[in-house]
């Protein structure tokens, strides 16, 4: 899985180079989390993208869905060189993800603080309706800025939604700068505890604990349980890690006080090559 996750950052950072544009630093630092969404948790078939009994999906905060693209790719619902066709006229790969343009996305997304709504109403709907999927929502940190995701917070402890299973990427950056300057969220445990969620913080980084984490949420009685997955944004590419500055833009287009812009999509690759390398070497 690791492997996996470290080739879906390579085929990020060659995606969103031939896009120039699309975010850089939220997607590396959920690779981890979506490969083994896709590869290990989920309950879905990518030949089959409606079947009736799938786990949901929700993606809150649509910035970060190349990497859900890549993922997605590589899993087999569409093909791998369709990612070059990342924003571009026409493409099915929109920069926030839509849902009539791509099988085996559930929603559309863009404006932050709609995704836990969203996650909500398909987990509430579906034990009206007797149904035993579970539905997964991903959200960034700082849209829990928006007072729309606490409402949703609300409405999921209230209705004890124990089919519903949120996963934070606290990577503790937003566009402008540190979220904790920005608006601070901690304590973001106690928050979520204080609406009768089930609270887990991990590594988000760690497959392992992830996988782990999930299974407990699954077998959390009469409660929502939220993942806050701490992650590092640009993670593998050591030079801009923790960079906030590369939240919103691709390589080529980023700061230049480590790589000139010629010279960042080509740096970044050689990085995740050899971070590849130790990774293979470490599991033969």
């Amino acid at each position: 899985m690791e492997i996996k996750a470290n080739e879906a950052r390579e085929l990020l950072i060659e995606m969103l180079t031939e896009a120039r544009s699309g975010h850089t630093a939220g997607p590396l630092g959920m690779a981890d989390i979506f490969t083994t969404l896709y590869f290990h948790v989920l309950n879905h078939d990518p030949k089959n993208p409606m079947m009736e009994d799938r786990d949901r999906l929700i993606l809150s905060n649509g910035h970060i869905t190349p990497i859900r693209y890549v993922v997605m790719a590589m899993a087999g619902y569409f093909p791998i060189e369709e990612l070059k066709t990342l924003r571009k006229f026409g493409t099915r790969l929109q920069g926030h993800p839509e849902r009539e343009r791509l099988p085996g996305v559930e929603t559309t997304s863009g404006p932050l603080g709609s995704g836990l709504g969203q996650a909500a109403g398909y987990a509430y709907a579906s034990r009206m309706d007797k149904k035993k999927f579970r539905t997964y929502c991903i959200m960034s940190d700082g849209e829990h800025d928006a007072g729309a995701t606490w409402e949703s917070v609300m409405f999921s402890g209230k209705n004890k939604l124990s089919n519903l299973t949120g996963i934070i990427d606290r990577n503790n950056i937003q566009i402008d700068g540190m979220t904790e300057n920005i608006m601070p969220l901690e304590n973001l445990r106690a928050k979520y505890e204080a609406f009768n969620w089930h609270v887990l913080e991990i590594d988000g980084n760690n497959i392992e604990t992830f996988v782990d984490a999930t299974h407990e949420a699954a077998a959390i009685y009469e409660k929502p349980t939220v993942i806050i997955a701490h992650t590092i944004p640009g993670k593998g590419v050591k030079e801009i890690e923790f960079d906030y500055r590369w939240h919103g833009v691709p390589p080529g287009a980023g700061p230049e006080d480590v790589f000139k812009k010629s010279e960042q999509a080509q740096k970044f690759l050689a990085e995740l090559r050899t971070l590849g390398g130790k990774i293979r070497s470490e599991h033969e």
